[in-house]
């Protein structure tokens, strides 16, 4: 069996020095009520930061501007399907967010209340590659 391969851009979105977080919807077939960053999969053809871009609008109604690539992470969420995930630096113009139907509840959240709500691995993730020592936190 040949396995699948799939990117997927997240934004480590920042505004007021506070990272959003939304919560995927309890029907999602992956990660059903976990808080993550938002973002999705690339489209065949699609330039990685206009993919981000995309997503975030479609998941949480904001316009976001990429700064910069801060880490790649890759995991298998089932024997025949590799994600990679591409994390940016993201900055938001306001704090005015409209979710979609994907996710259920968002908050703004300080370096504690992101250590409290992610998943473990998703936190060292942040701590192994420097993502909490960025000056734009709080």
């Amino acid at each position: 069996m040949e396995g699948k391969t799939v990117v997927v851009v997240k934004g480590i979105v920042i505004y007021k020095g506070k990272i959003l977080l939304v919560k995927r919807a309890e029907e999602s077939k992956v990660g059903a009520g976990t808080w993550e960053m938002a973002g999705g999969k690339l489209k065949f053809g699609e330039e990685l930061e206009d993919a981000l871009v995309r997503e975030i609008k479609e998941e949480t109604g904001i316009w976001i501007r990429p700064r910069k690539l801060l880490f790649a992470s890759t995991i298998n969420d089932d024997p025949s399907r590799q994600l990679v995930f591409l994390n940016y630096l993201c900055e938001a113009d306001d704090d005015d967010v409209t979710l979609s139907d994907e996710h259920t509840d968002f908050v703004w959240a300080t370096k504690m209340q992101l250590k409290e709500l992610i998943a473990p691995e998703i936190f060292h993730q942040l701590e192994n590659n420097h993502v909490l020592e960025l000056e734009v936190l709080q």
